[in-house]
């Protein structure tokens, strides 16, 4: 437990943030600490089959809404100012029970202001999974065109030639320092974005010249709410079930994907995340593992300092435990041994440092009013916790923007160090220990960066396909990616002509190694995370990707992968090899066209000469490469129809492949579901046997003769040993183990292809198989954990070592004749394993095939 220190002395003008004697704690009433609240909703996306059939469905592409002509322009100087459109009235908003602002009124308020003030800025920077427009707000003093284009050639300099930044003495003074405010990115956390709008009116307004000269030295950018239709809805996730807080590396949704590029175009010195609820307001920085990939001695300097300064400002207005229930600010990294961390880049904070924020914060406000106090508690009291919580997200935007005024050519100069060091490749700093009080051996995190990764051509048309999707990806989140001329050696291996390189010489390279490196096995180091430990599109996404030592080769810059499909010239029927996802699309768009597919050994797909066309169109559309089929035969395969009991993440998933997905739960089958449209039920969450009534059960046990079965964790073994299918016993790990584990995979109909790799949570393995079950793929001998945290539990069991050379996915056909498939491992966690994709679609595409048939016992 780390011991409280004295504030770090911040100059701070009175003008901007007076800051009252902070209240103090009652010592009878000791502070809890920080812990993760699970009440405020579930940590894998686990909305089982709650998610309305029209929100779960992949919405098409919207035109952009163009800036309404007839609005005052300014060219490409500030303000910037758009007619925002003004959504319909909505009774129903789940924000105006606590009295703050609906979702439908914050377009005319943006509006407004923009009318009143010339430092107000508003546009649509993106859209929500529902279609709701995302707003940014840009607040600073009015510039020209040619002002605008000077800080612009400033940015890209501290970007792009960062030594050559850092040599210029009057950049950092010239240089207006943008702030990042992101609020309510989690829907049933609100008062975030009335603390925006309360803070925008506020300096849009001000006569006071302490506001005009923060606003003629910074940029302060706001997303006003970053989760629109959990906003409107009083959800947490966004309109697909997502947490979007969890996405960012990943970046699945269309909220995350418009945030990346925010962050990508403003790169902010700063970035405040404005959560819900922790009593006291809880302010980051974090308590270990720290983030290997940061420049962290630059980073936490700024950040503690910040968030002494948050906390000076939250304290000082006045609310105390005894007239008002709330808590002094408790800080993680000053207040907490672990359990609340910056390890996993998946968060907004998290993901903010690499494109530059030295400083980077969550803020937790303090009263709950969500989940069942929104329910529970009266409408007066609810709006009074919502008022102070208001307030207190408020304190924290001030706060912050002061910091960054008070030290503006600091935090700038920090920023270029930041990409400089990238740039020039230098080794990673090991942050003395002292930089900040408190901080000690157990918050010294560090990695080794290689010189390069490189990602092969001729891999393989699977790899090429994954080498493309990552490359993308990489480009997407602003790595810079090479093709090589011609082929090169580095050591022994020559790579060919073709091949991507990722430079690591580049001033993203944080960025770039915690996407490729494989990342670490912290489970020695801390007992307790916040949330997932271990993550790599390296070993996850299906690429090939191989870190190198030393480089010389001749390559150009892309900014997209190079095309991969193709069809062969010869004639006959085609194979497609289902092994990506984009394989995956491909063939369910041809299934869908009523194309005649056969389903063949090893996971391959044949597709007869006469729908030459149809796969000429799948190839140039999907990037998939068909090939000439050995043979002809196979079974007939159709569209898989699934009822699934899943959670959000895997009904995305699911429904982005291309496959028919009706969500069931126990409640639906009691209710009396049709089965004659299915042909595979996927069960892993929302499905209790016990619980089925007995109407239920029996039309159940009826589909079980015709339909097959695919499962996943718990749920899902719970239910294959209550509906008698599989003779095998699960075998729970520890429920908070989680990362990339080596595995061993078959040539069975599921295991064929598979990477050698695969990602757990709350892993499951599977012994006592009885003779019908086929093993698909096992934890290998050795580890089997290569990243993250998996730990025995007190009493020794459940930890990798009993994993080793366990069953991990397991198939077989039950006595009736049903074809199960069962899942240990987590192949479409939150989007993420991409390369694990095709599993789930083999398991689909087999299990609807063959079920029915004879069945012949070993």
């Amino acid at each position: 437990m780390r011991l409280p220190t004295a504030l770090l002395g911040v100059a701070v003008s009175a003008a901007l943030l007076v800051v009252p004697q902070s209240a103090q704690a009652d010592p009878a009433d000791p502070q809890p600490p920080a812990v993760r609240d699970f009440g405020n909703g579930p940590e894998r996306n686990e909305v089982a089959a709650g998610l309305p059939e029209q929100a779960g469905t992949l919405r098409a592409p919207q035109a952009e809404k163009r800036p309404d002509p007839a609005w005052p322009s300014h060219g490409h100087g500030y303000p910037r100012q758009t007619r925002l459109p003004e959504p319909a009235e909505n009774p129903a908003d789940a924000s105006i029970k606590l009295g703050l602002v609906p979702y439908h009124a914050i377009a005319p308020k943006l509006n407004e202001l923009q009318r009143r003030s010339d430092r107000v800025s508003v546009e649509v920077f993106g859209r929500s999974h529902q279609g709701r427009d995302m707003y940014l707000v840009t607040v600073t003093a009015p510039e020209s065109a040619a002002e605008a284009r000077e800080q612009a050639r400033m940015r890209e300099r501290i970007e792009n030639d960062p030594a050559s930044a850092a040599r210029d003495r009057a950049l950092a003074k010239r240089y207006k320092a943008p702030v990042f405010v992101n609020a309510n990115i989690h829907g049933n956390e609100w008062e975030g974005t009335d603390g925006v709008l309360r803070t925008v009116e506020e300096l849009a307004t001000s006569t006071d010249p302490a506001v005009a000269d923060l606003l003629s030295k910074t940029r302060l950018y706001f997303n006003v709410t970053a989760n629109p239709d959990g906003r409107v809805l009083g959800q947490r996730p966004n309109g697909a079930g997502f947490d979007l807080n969890r996405d960012f590396i990943t970046a699945s949704q269309p909220e995350t994907r418009a945030m990346r590029q925010l962050m990508t175009d403003t790169q902010p010195v700063a970035m405040v995340d404005l959560h819900g609820y922790v009593n006291g307001t809880l302010i980051e920085p974090t308590t270990p593992p720290h983030g290997a990939n940061y420049e962290y001695d630059l980073f936490i300097k700024n950040t503690y300092a910040n968030g002494l300064g948050m906390e000076a400002a939250v304290n000082g207005l006045g609310y105390t435990l005894e007239k008002d229930g709330v808590r002094p600010v408790q800080i993680p990294f000053r207040d907490d041994p672990e359990g609340w961390d910056d390890w996993p880049p998946i968060f907004t904070p998290q993901y903010a440092p690499f494109h530059g924020a030295v400083a980077s914060h969550t803020v937790e406000i303090p009263l709950r009013v969500n989940n069942a106090d929104y329910t529970n508690l009266p409408v007066e009291e609810l709006r009074r916790r919502s008022a102070i919580n208001t307030d207190v997200a408020a304190a924290a935007i001030r706060a912050t923007y002061t910091f960054v005024h008070s030290r503006h050519q600091q935090l700038v100069a920090d920023q270029i160090e930041v990409f400089r060091r990238g740039t020039a490749g230098e080794p990673a700093k090991e942050v003395p220990l002292g930089i900040v009080p408190g901080f000690g051996p157990e918050d010294v995190y560090t990695t080794t960066y290689p010189r390069a990764y490189v990602i092969p051509a001729g891999s393989g048309q699977r790899s090429e396909m994954a080498a493309g999707r990552l490359v993308d990806h990489l480009i997407a989140n602003d790595v810079r990616v090479e093709r090589a001329e011609r082929s090169f050696r580095v050591g022994r291996t020559t790579y060919p002509e073709g091949s991507y390189v990722v430079d690591m010489r580049q001033p993203k390279r944080g960025l770039a190694n915690v996407m490729l490196e494989p990342g670490q096995d912290i489970s020695p180091r801390v007992d307790a995370m916040y949330d997932i430990s271990g993550w790599s599109h390296a070993l996850l996404w299906g690429a090939t990707v191989e870190p190198v030592d030393s480089l010389r080769v001749k390559a150009d810059p892309v900014k997209a992968a190079a095309p991969t499909g193709s069809v062969p010239r010869t004639f006959g029927p085609l194979a497609l090899k289902v092994g990506d996802a984009k394989e995956v699309m491909a063939l369910n768009d041809l299934l869908a066209q009523g194309v005649e597919v056969t389903w063949g050994d090893g996971g391959t797909a044949v597709v007869p000469a006469s729908a030459r066309a149809a796969a000429r169109t799948a190839a140039d559309r999907y990037g998939v490469a068909f090939t000439p089929a050995r043979r002809s035969g196979g079974t007939p395969l159709t569209q898989v129809r699934i009822a699934a009991a899943a959670s959000a993440d895997e009904l995305y998933t699911l429904r982005e492949m291309g496959f028919s997905v009706t969500p069931v739960s126990t409640q639906v089958l009691n209710d009396g579901f049709d089965w004659s449209a299915t042909d595979v039920l996927f069960v892993s969450s929302g499905l209790n046997h016990a619980q089925l009534s007995p109407q239920a059960r029996t039309a159940l046990d009826a589909f079980l003769t015709t339909g097959g079965v695919v499962t996943r964790g718990g749920t899902g073994t719970s239910f294959n040993a209550a509906a008698g299918l599989l003779t095998v016993t699960g075998v729970a790990g520890r429920s908070d183990a989680n990362g990339v584990v080596r595995t061993v995979v078959s040539d069975g109909s599921v295991g064929a292809g598979s990477p050698e790799h695969s990602f757990v949570y709350s892993p499951r393995w599977f012994t006592g198989l009885g003779p019908e079950v086929q093993v698909e793929q096992a934890y290998a001998a050795e580890g089997p954990l290569v990243s993250g945290h998996w730990r025995a539990d007190q009493n020794g069991m459940g930890g990798p070592e009993q994993a080793r050379g366990q069953a991990a996915v397991v198939s077989g056909r039950d006595e009736r004749g049903a074809a199960v498939v069962m899942f240990g491992t987590e192949p479409m966690f939150r989007n993420h394993p991409k390369g694990l994709f095709p599993q789930v679609a083999r398991a689909l595409y087999w299990s609807s095939s063959v079920t029915g048939a004879a069945v012949t016992t070993p």
